[in-house]
């Protein structure tokens, strides 16, 4: 089972009888999206427990806050301190099969060369497969290490900046500028940038370069001085085109988003950039002990912020070379968990590669 963030305290230990109860109903509500009663229990498994037995066992989850009782309902649902509790103690540790990997990974291993045809495709292919929000967020390329620095002129008065990333990523940004570039001082000056700077990571390079740069003040190209203006936009992440989602469809027609408010609200979690990122690198931010492909489970108002408070979030960290990124799936708290975990390990596995062949 992956790891979770658990910030559930039981008052006191379950007994086994407690624990199917809850095991069950959260599995049946995970399936029908409706309250479960003890007469379901009796006639769907063979417990060798009478319905007013299990109605008793019932109630006292209830009264420990594992479940919740409708008002037009006989039956019961998991509150979100059932769901923890499932996902840290009750569930079973299943993954992918055999099959659904190998079909993972066929699809996936045609993309290698398209950094970002991948990442659509990885996202897509999780939410296909939950039936929820599958979302990929590209690697902190900040975490690279700088391999090398290219100056290519476009014309006159634009350049591109190339930079490449020991894990294959490439950045790559044109600038206009005023300065005439003389090919034998652009060369000059880009071989001393790269003895200087390469094998930095690029954070470290854009906290830095003024102080690695200062007896470079005199450069003709002016390379020294725009990349001094341009380097919090040069070492740092692209300011969009991170995040790639799949299944916003598929996520749609759960019971939870019959309302059309709640459609709405989704709608505009999805269409913030800027939000996603901050969402999804945040439950990295809170688990900095999980290793790559190591799921973290966040549910309801553990994510810390009120406009989810009525989701769940899965994410794992994948490693490319020596950058990191996030692979993750949102969905309403009624999700199937074993199965969603399973995706994203296996899709953070996969995506994790000695590097990448690639421009981002």
């Amino acid at each position: 089972m992956g790891s979770s963030r658990s910030t559930y305290h039981q008052a006191r230990p379950l007994s086994e009888r407690e624990q199917m109860i809850l095991r069950l109903i959260v599995r049946s509500f995970i399936d029908t999206a409706g309250p479960v009663g003890s007469r379901t229990l009796s006639k769907r498994y063979p417990l060798g427990l009478s319905p007013a037995s299990i109605r008793n066992t019932m109630s006292d989850l209830e009264d420990l806050g594992y479940l919740s009782h409708p008002h037009t309902s006989a039956g019961r649902m998991p509150t979100q301190f059932g769901y923890r509790a499932f996902v840290d103690d009750l569930m079973n540790t299943t993954g992918l099969s055999g099959a659904e990997k190998a079909l993972i990974k066929k699809k996936l291993d045609q993309l290698m060369g398209d950094a970002d045809e991948l990442f659509r495709e990885s996202s897509r292919l999780l939410g296909q497969m939950s039936n929820l929000l599958g979302v990929v967020l590209s690697p902190r390329l900040s975490t690279g290490m700088l391999e090398r620095l290219e100056v290519v002129p476009l014309s006159s008065s634009r350049v591109m900046i190339v930079l490449s990333v020991r894990s294959g990523l490439v950045k790559t940004i044109i600038f206009e500028t005023e300065v005439g570039l003389r090919r034998q001082d652009l060369d000059r000056v880009v071989m001393l940038l790269n003895e200087r700077l390469a094998g930095l990571r690029l954070d470290e390079i854009r906290r830095t370069y003024a102080n690695r740069t200062r007896d470079l003040e005199d450069d003709p190209t002016g390379i020294v001085r725009l990349i001094l203006n341009e380097s919090a936009t040069l070492f740092s992440e692209p300011a969009e085109g991170r995040v790639s989602y799949g299944g916003a469809q598929q996520l749609l027609t759960q019971p939870e988003f019959q309302e059309t408010e709640d459609v709405r609200r989704l709608i505009e979690i999805i269409e913030d950039e800027g939000f996603f990122l901050q969402l999804f690198e945040g439950q990295q931010q809170a688990a900095l002990a999980a290793e790559p492909g190591q799921a973290i489970v966040s549910i309801g108002s553990e994510i810390s912020d009120e406009k989810v408070e009525k989701y769940s979030i899965i994410t794992a960290q994948y490693q490319v070379g020596e950058t990191v990124g996030s692979v993750g799936i949102l969905g309403p708290m009624r999700m199937d968990y074993e199965r969603a975990i399973a995706l994203v390990e296996s899709m953070a596995v996969l995506l994790s590669r000695p590097g990448l062949d690639a421009t981002s």
